[in-house]
């Protein structure tokens, strides 16, 4: 919101000259002949010559030109966003068109906002019609509950925008989401009295969209309405409800404590919660954000969604009532196997128990005692229950590491311990991809010695990604480039190596700089013509020469606009790396963000050097999200200079 100022410019400059208008030179002292150095007085300014002189500068014609230019680009857009028939997308370019116009029409932006609003709810039903067609054709794919489970609703993308920029506004939207989330509470009910063996550490579908609104408003400050929002699925563990509670841990740590203690009380009595569950819990009491569960077959699924900071300072009161629900459901009898409906299974429970013994052993020994008896009739029906020794993620978050100890003697132990190459070929990945994790050679070494060769080749790619990835964190050109060239990686994979190498040296080495940028694009030009990754390979090469060589980056865009017009998947807004790596008895991804290979920045910083080239380039793009996508990043290097980057369509 804009305040109007008590005192225009104009105002100011008016009043400073009729200050000075009978103003004199001060005399110095006077020469041999009795004069003074400066006998003249400056002559006395009219009040016309004061009043003209107080004029403001005349605005700069060509910077009024370019801001036009800037808001017919948007509203052309806005206007062009009618006739797409993907909801979804329409209701994002409004919505970013919005924000983008609102500082220098407000009144529009808000009219957009509405638009926006009503498409999110038009593509929000939609989406919801499609998912109960697939559920009931029992057609829904593992990966679609995997990506509705993280709440992706495009009335909460649209509901923060409007946030920031108008509260009533805002407010009003809510309380229409709130209304239909309460609606969509009743399928998350019938969800909680169902037992889900599969997506334990995932929240349902109503859930998540709840969660994931209250999260956004946590991150803006607004953490009553946070609560407010979340309360109502608070009442069963997963991996949204724990993580949400985390956060909010950080903002209110009264209000989450409460919440947990309400959650545990709850947990204590349902007969379906299982090791797991109490694994869920563990990960608010102790490893804020680490998420960690485990399958009957012993293997590990580790969700974490941001740095290890140790455990919360609990009360004692609070951490006795985790011990005695973990207790109470850790303790319970384990079905017959073939009647056994737990998500964690005899292997995952011994697994869970072995996790949090050392928390036991530090705060209740008494009961830690219990576990250890019990854990040990786990083992006796387990067919290898070693297997828990090598797992790293046993440990993780519980057990500091110690600098001391030699990963490669446990690592010997279990080897001599293995009775099959399969065995031997997983003890070395399980113990190789950590070690790339913190950028150990040596991990290299261990994998080189699987025996199957597709196993082999898996864990050299991930682990080359994740020494990749370390040695950019640590700033370490050399190591950068020396992976690049040699590890195991893909194409798109060098390509961002090479060009983050270049952004390292680019202050000191123009000419390494470009060296690298050159490698960059002869790997960006390797992949197919129809992937996208061609593409966004070359925008992070036009990024790169966009900070030293105009003329080259417009190349680079240009050849970057061709390829991407013949990758339909392209969208301009999509910019991340990923690997990942399952075996017997884990699963790992990691990520990298890639901003150089969307449009939004080398768009903003060649719309400096060029508006209207831009324009024009940005207009060839044939797909519509990728060409929404460089419009408003066009638009908003006039409109919002200081902006390094805005909201983008993806």
């Amino acid at each position: 919101m804009f305040h109007r100022p008590r005192l225009s410019l104009a105002g100011l400059l008016l009043f400073v000259p009729l200050l000075l208008v009978n103003a004199q030179v001060v005399k110095e002292p006077s020469g041999p002949n009795g004069q003074s150095k400066d006998q003249k007085t400056k002559p006395t300014v009219s009040k016309d010559q004061a009043l003209k002189g107080a004029k403001t500068a005349e605005p700069d014609p060509e910077a009024v030109e370019r801001r036009n230019m800037a808001v017919s680009l948007l509203t052309s857009l806005a206007d062009d966003a009618r006739s797409f028939r993907d909801q979804k997308l329409r209701a994002r370019v409004l919505a970013r068109t919005a924000d983008a116009l609102w500082t220098t029409e407000p009144d529009r932006a808000r009219d957009l906002f509405r638009r926006a609003w009503e498409a999110a709810e038009i593509g929000d039903a939609e989406a919801a019609r499609h998912a109960n067609e697939e559920v009931r054709g029992n057609q829904a794919p593992a990966g679609v509950r995997f990506r509705r489970g993280g709440g992706r609703d495009m009335r909460n993308e649209v509901l923060r925008i409007i946030a920031k920029r108008d509260r009533k506004l805002a407010e009003e939207f809510l309380t229409r989401l709130e209304e239909a989330a309460d609606r969509e509470a009743k399928d998350a009910a019938a969800d909680a009295n169902r037992s889900r063996p599969d997506d334990q550490w995932s929240a349902s579908a109503a859930q998540a969209k709840r969660l994931a609104l209250a999260r956004a408003l946590l991150q803006d400050g607004d953490v009553e309405r946070a609560i407010q929002f979340a309360a109502p699925v608070l009442e069963q563990v997963n991996r949204d409800s724990i993580f949400f509670l985390s956060e909010l841990r950080q903002k209110n740590a009264p209000a989450a404590d409460a919440a947990f203690a309400s959650l545990l009380a709850r947990t204590a009595g349902d007969p379906v919660a299982d090791a797991n569950t109490v694994s869920g819990l563990s990960s608010y009491a102790f490893t804020p954000l680490l998420y960690v569960t485990f399958s009957n077959e012993g293997g590990s699924n580790v969700n974490q969604s941001g740095p290890l900071s140790g455990p919360p300072d609990l009360s004692p009161a609070l951490r006795s009532a985790f011990f005695r629900t973990a207790s109470g459901i850790l303790m319970r009898p384990l079905p017959p196997p073939d009647q056994d409906r737990t998500t964690s299974g005899r292997f995952g429970k011994f697994m869970v128990i072995k996790r949090l013994l050392p928390l036991y052993e530090r705060y209740e020994p008494e009961q830690a005692a219990l576990l250890r008896t019990h854990l040990t009739a786990l083992a006796s029906g387990l067919p290898e229950p070693d297997i828990a020794d090598g797992n790293r993620v046993v440990d993780r978050g519980v057990v500091p590491d110690n600098p001391d100890e030699d990963p490669l003697k446990k690592l010997q132990n279990r080897l001599d311990r293995a009775r099959t190459s399969e065995e031997r070929d997983n003890i070395y990945a399980d113990v190789a991809a950590p070690l790339a994790n913190k950028g150990d050679l040596q991990s290299r070494e261990l994998a080189g010695k699987i025996e199957d060769s597709e196993l082999r080749q898996a864990v050299l790619a991930f682990i080359d990604f994740e020494l990749l990835r370390h040695a950019f964190q640590k700033k370490d050109v050399s190591e950068l480039v020396r992976i690049a060239r040699t590890g195991e990686l893909t194409h798109i994979q060098r390509a961002w190596g090479y060009s983050q190498a270049a952004q390292l040296v680019s202050d000191k080495d123009a000419a390494r700089a470009i060296d690298y940028l050159q490698e960059a694009a002869a790997e960006a030009r390797r992949i197919d013509g129809e992937d996208p990754d061609r593409a966004r390979g070359l925008l992070a090469v036009a990024s790169g020469f966009a900070r030293s060589d105009r003329v080259r980056a417009w190349e680079m865009v240009s050849e970057a606009v061709k390829a991407a017009n013949s990758a339909p998947a392209f969208t301009g807004d999509d910019g991340m790396l990923s690997a990942m790596l399952m075996t017997k008895s884990m699963g790992l991804v990691t990520n990298a963000a890639a901003d150089d290979f969307n449009v939004a920045g080398v768009f903003q910083s060649l719309a400096v050097d060029d508006l209207y080239r831009a324009v024009a380039l940005a207009k060839t793009f044939s797909a519509e999200t990728a060409r929404a996508n460089a419009i408003i990043s066009t638009a908003r290097a006039v409109l919002e200079p200081k902006q390094v980057e805005g909201p983008r369509v993806n």
